[in-house]
């Protein structure tokens, strides 16, 4: 019977460890409101700063799971890059360790019922008084951090049952063998619990009760940081794959620090010793265990950080989606950056190679009565991918020899790109208002309306083919395509004036066929600096040309 109050008590002891950590992580996190994105984003624009934002959001939050979780989530939505987000996950490594010292010395070296009970009734106070305030978050985290150490207190007493009830000797296990087994202990206990700082609490309470020896605990807290990494796996499935590549980064990052922490375990833990007795601390195992903790954490940052490029191209590599590959570039690599005359060639062939991929995406602005299927090389998000890459090339052009007539030349260039971003921007506008064929229930102006988007879809080709005669014919066709666009639109608010259709109807179609004919002329703004372009440069060839023939006579 004492033997069951024992493990009801450790089980209950757990526990509040389990609520008092959820507890405080989710009423920091409400408190802080938007406050952990911000810092987060803010301060993680570079490797560095991402270190320190990730451990002191972690030393707050008493959660590196919520903030490598976060991070995971800032690089799916896009607001972060996986390579400045490593920096969060390395940080986050080291502000975890934050739980191992209040354990060490709050939890053993004061009266904990002082304190704790009454950090329980004020938060709860403060949750009652104010319930749908920022305070009843903050009580929510006071309550929490009382109920930590409540939980401390109870298996250390569950703990100092065992030591006399039970005897240890038989549940010693040493060598190798005693290292993988306590490693293991740790690293299940992590992942049932999914909370690195519950098993690490649990293991600095059981060294410093005598239930397991420091080696064995060293071994459960090398165990613990490995088995958080499945957090990040977890919530990377279905992710994008810079969130996958992020957490493959965690659990990689972990298992070096620690491999690197179970070889020189001993070396730590002796090492640990000396400087604590040179320095004159009062030492326990809990507060052995929270440097050894702290110690190797850190190691495992200073070792990986110089390898952190390194590691992110390698991770570039790996998890490559379809849409991924199908927003690499075609002509543009940095070797031609380094050659401007060579990068405008590439440029003009990367955007009208853009600009097909558009063509694909236009004829399924408009459906008939079913969800038309786009391919990943032309859909909207792709499409400014590659606008955003041609971009950043032009920036990435060798300045040192550029002349004017190449400056010109990538100033127009990046006006192109920035017409047909705008074109898919419009175009992106039109799938999202879901222009179905049959939208008006109308037949004679769902047939214009589909008349209008193929005479756009007519003109859009003719003018990236050049499938006209002389400039004049251009601008003549442009001008009926505006001319049949402002019939249509009369018809519309006639046939709603009619009640022949919704005014809501009315406006949304009459919104599409507005951005349907800026896609029309902005193509056409495009097309003509693209020619330009390829004027000058085909004009500049043959000046060369002629100066070299010049100069072969002379």
């Amino acid at each position: 019977m004492d033997n069951l109050v024992l493990l009801g008590t450790v089980i209950g002891g757990l526990g509040l460890f389990l609520l008092a950590i959820g507890m405080m992580t989710d009423g920091l996190k409400l408190a802080a409101g938007s406050a952990l994105r911000a810092f987060l984003a803010k301060w993680s624009n570079t490797p560095l700063k991402g270190i320190f934002s990730g451990a002191l959001m972690t030393a707050l939050v008493q959660s590196s799971s919520a903030v490598t979780v976060a991070s995971l989530g800032f690089v799916n939505a896009g607001l972060l890059s996986m390579r400045h987000a490593l920096g969060i996950i390395y940080g986050a490594n080291i502000g975890t360790t934050m739980t191992g010292w209040l354990v060490a010395i709050v939890g053993f070296k004061f009266n904990i019922q002082a304190f704790a009970l009454p950090m329980i009734g004020m938060g709860m106070l403060l949750k009652l008084v104010k319930p749908k305030s920022r305070l009843a978050s903050v009580g929510m985290a006071l309550a929490g951090f009382g109920l930590f150490f409540v939980g401390i207190d109870t298996l250390k007493l569950a703990f100092e049952g065992m030591v006399s009830a039970f005897d240890l000797s038989q549940l010693t296990a040493t060598g190798l063998q005693g290292f993988f087994l306590y490693l293991s202990i740790g690293f299940v206990m992590t992942v049932l619990t999914q909370s690195s700082s519950a098993s690490i609490a649990l293991t600095i309470t059981a060294a410093t009760s005598g239930i397991i020896g420091l080696y064995a605990a060293g071994a459960m807290v090398i165990g613990a940081n490995i088995g958080t990494t499945s957090t990040a796996l977890l919530a990377s499935i279905g992710a994008t794959s810079s969130a996958k590549r992020l957490a493959t980064a965690q659990v990689l990052f972990n298992v070096v620090t620690a491999i690197v922490a179970g070889l020189i375990l001993p070396l730590l833990l002796s090492a640990i010793g000396a400087l604590t007795q040179w320095l004159t601390i009062e030492t326990n195992p809990g507060i052995t265990l929270a440097i050894f903790h702290t110690l190797f954490n850190v190691l495992g940052v200073v070792l990986i950080f110089p390898l952190n490029d390194k590691l992110a191209s390698f991770l570039e590599r790996r998890f490559t989606s379809v849409e991924e590959k199908a927003a690499r570039p075609k002509y543009l690599d940095k070797n031609i950056a380094q050659t401007p005359d060579l990068a405008v060639n590439a440029l003009i062939l990367e955007v009208l190679s853009i600009s097909d991929r558009f063509l694909a995406l236009y004829p399924t602005l408009i459906s008939r009565g079913e969800t038309p299927t786009r391919e990943p090389e032309s859909s909207p998000a792709t499409i400014i991918t590659l606008c955003n890459t041609v971009s950043q090339f032009i920036v990435d052009v060798e300045r040192s020899a550029l002349n004017a007539d190449t400056t010109h030349s990538l100033a127009s260039l990046m006006r192109v790109e920035h017409y047909i971003m705008s074109c898919t921007q419009k175009a992106q506008a039109v799938l999202t208002a879901n222009m179905d064929a049959d939208t008006l229930k109308a037949p004679e102006l769902d047939r214009q309306v589909i008349d209008f988007f193929a005479a756009t879809n007519t003109f859009l080709r003719m003018v990236r083919w050049r499938q006209y005669e002389d400039e004049q014919a251009l601008e003549l066709q442009f001008s009926l395509l505006n001319k049949e666009h402002h019939t249509m639109k009369s018809s519309l608010v006639m046939g709603a004036t009619q009640g022949h259709i919704s005014v809501e109807k009315m406006s949304n179609v009459t919104d599409c066929m507005e951005n349907v004919l800026q896609i029309a002329q902005l193509w056409l703004k495009a097309f003509e600096r693209i020619q330009q372009i390829e004027s000058s440069i085909t004009t500049l060839n043959e000046n060369r040309n002629d100066n070299s023939d010049a100069a072969l006579a002379d």
